[in-house]
């Protein structure tokens, strides 16, 4: 199947990006190198460009689409988070900026062997990197009660964690659960009928909170943006779009946090901590998509754009 991925947010993030022609840009989620494609296009010869994921199609994908300007693109095959490191490995110490765009890509949602959606039925996967051998699965079959409840209740926000939980558990002595369509007829039967009737697939949150928990997507993100908003070069930019409220979240406390570093008591004259200003947050509040882009694509419903800004102190 052809890796399609509509960009999400792609006018006001390339906006945001502010584009340099001779500078040094990264997107540690490569995709389908939609928003890549609109960064390569305004760079000059002496411009560069990294991309980073850690879906092998992915990789095969961006690099067919991004195949005229090679001269100035560098894609790697790894995790956003060891971004500063792969970079390090090239000999690139500063970027002008950095494009994040977190989730599942559509190609992922659409491709039913990943195993990533509840709208077919196939092998419980949810692999982001299929490198790694845990997989949707080993999360269903293995984790405890306790541990499946907490997964669902916290990533998923379901409010019907704890009976979803307990099914599984009672459904895997009988056997173990292998697929997609197995695990849905279990949230089913874990879910009053008159609740399932309304807020959408019975299935969703679920599914979310073990594709979240499978790939670590929370613990990476917040252990990744300090290291690349250090990354950036002074008036550097890093956009940020996230898909669900933990994520959003995450995003506004770390970008806050590097505005305002200070952990001196209020009624100090002075700070006397040191920590240091990073910058300033562009977006005080998030930049979502306009109802064009929602006619057209349903997806970006809950995409959230935040932006920071690198400003060293003098």
């Amino acid at each position: 199947m052809e890796f399609r991925h509509r960009s999400v947010l792609l006018e006001e993030t390339i906006s945001n990006l502010k584009v340099q022609a001779n500078g040094t840009y990264v997107d540690g989620t490569l995709g389908g190198a939609g928003h890549a494609l609109e960064i390569c296009k305004q760079l000059s010869a002496t411009g560069r460009f990294i991309g980073i994921d850690q879906d092998e199609a992915a990789i095969v994908a961006a690099g067919n689409r991004l195949s005229a300007y090679k001269g100035r693109v560098t894609i790697i095959r790894s995790n956003y988070c060891d971004m500063v490191r792969e970079l390090n490995k090239r000999e690139i110490t500063g970027v002008d900026g950095i494009l994040l765009d977190l989730g599942v890509s559509s190609y992922q949602l659409d491709t039913a062997e990943r195993g990533f959606t509840y709208r077919y039925d196939a092998p419980l996967d949810m692999r982001m990197d299929r490198r790694q051998t845990r997989t949707a699965g080993t999360i269903v079959n293995e984790y405890t009660e306790t541990e499946l409840y907490r997964v669902i209740r916290e990533y998923g926000e379901e409010q019907f964690a704890k009976n979803i939980a307990k099914h599984i558990c009672a459904e895997r002595q009988k056997r173990p659960i292998r697929t997609t369509g197995e695990l849905v007829e279990i949230i089913k039967q874990s879910i009053p009928m008159k609740m399932r009737a309304t807020g959408g697939h019975p299935a969703k949150k679920t599914f979310q909170a073990l594709r979240i928990e499978l790939n670590q997507e929370l613990t990476v993100l917040e252990n990744s943006l300090d290291g690349m908003i250090g990354l950036l070069h002074n008036g550097g930019r890093i956009c940020v779009i996230t898909f669900h409220s933990l994520e959003d979240r995450i995003v506004k406390s770390i970008f806050r946090k590097n505005e305002k570093p200070c952990v001196c008591p209020p009624n100090f004259p002075v700070c006397v901590c040191g920590r240091v200003s990073q910058g300033r947050v562009i977006t005080r509040k998030p930049i979502l998509p306009d109802p064009e882009e929602l006619e057209e694509n349903p997806r970006s419903k809950s995409a959230k754009l935040r932006v920071f800004e690198r400003r060293m102190q003098e």
